[in-house]
């Protein structure tokens, strides 16, 4: 029954820009029901991405972003009190699992390594979820897909996804696009005139050069889109820059001053 998952179909096509071939990748993988690794940086687009590939293939999307207080039970279910009395309720992976959906773990690692363990039978020829709370065996539906992301320039080592679970998954290596396209998204999705759009990336890929010096990150795709949002709703570029990209990516002065810097070579004139 596919009702069960009516509510995670998406109705209308979200907007993405393919940067390279990853569109006609995901196909071919999912076509195997590959179960697949999309990794870069944050907010350069992997969770848009998916969610382009689900409303592409028709298939409906179940998203979990991943933390450390997720449990297994989060994932596969639990018996819940109801007013019949105790009830099993399944978890969203084992929603997706039994009725046929694409599972996408968001930021896998930030989960504890003992929870992850779970997805281990489904990434394999076995396609199966043990629920041993529950003594079932829930084997995965043919169109079921698992997805998960991370940043790999991010988690410390404690955090790395380990040998033993990312081996099971083919990858997608991600990163914030070419100028011309990331500029073309950020005019479309903050519907700013693309002239504003490429002075914002001019900013985002010199503070990407700052990367490991003094900068754990640069500024994404987003962080970018958020800027022309408050432009566009009239807030003066430098105070919205300042606003979104400064002082959400740093707290160090020096830092901050370069930052600064590089906005008013774009909007100072």
């Amino acid at each position: 029954m596919t009702s069960n998952l009516d509510a995670y179909r998406l109705h209308s096509e979200p907007f993405y820009r393919p940067a390279g071939h990853e569109v006609a990748l995901y196909e071919h993988a999912y076509a195997h029901r590959m179960p697949l690794i999309l990794k870069g940086p944050t907010g350069c687009g992997k969770t848009r991405f998916v969610e382009y590939m689900a409303w592409k293939l028709q298939r409906p999307l179940v998203t979990l972003a991943c933390n450390e207080d997720m449990t297994a039970s989060d994932l596969i279910g639990r018996y819940l009190l109801d007013a019949q009395g105790t009830a099993w309720h399944d978890g969203p992976l084992t929603l997706a699992v039994r009725h046929g959906g694409i599972c996408y773990l968001d930021e896998v690692v930030e989960a504890r390594q003992d929870t992850t363990v779970v997805i281990h039978p489904l990434t394999d020829a076995r396609r199966i979820l043990p629920l041993d709370k529950k003594g079932e065996v829930v084997h995965a539906h043919p169109d079921f897909q698992l997805v998960v992301s991370y940043n790999p320039g991010y988690q410390s080592r404690a955090k790395d996804m380990k040998p033993s679970t990312r081996q099971r998954f083919a990858a997608l290596k991600f990163d914030y696009p070419d100028a011309a396209i990331e500029a073309d998204i950020v005019a479309h999705e903050a519907s700013v005139a693309l002239d504003v759009a490429t002075r914002l990336v001019g900013i985002a890929q010199r503070s990407r050069a700052l990367k490991h010096h003094g900068l754990d990150e640069g500024i994404s795709t987003r962080m970018l889109i958020y800027a022309g949002v408050l432009i566009g709703s009239g807030v003066d570029p430098l105070e919205s820059c300042d606003m979104t990209m400064t002082r959400a990516l740093t707290d160090d002065p020096d830092m901050e001053t370069a930052l600064r810097g590089f906005i008013e070579a774009y909007f100072g004139g």
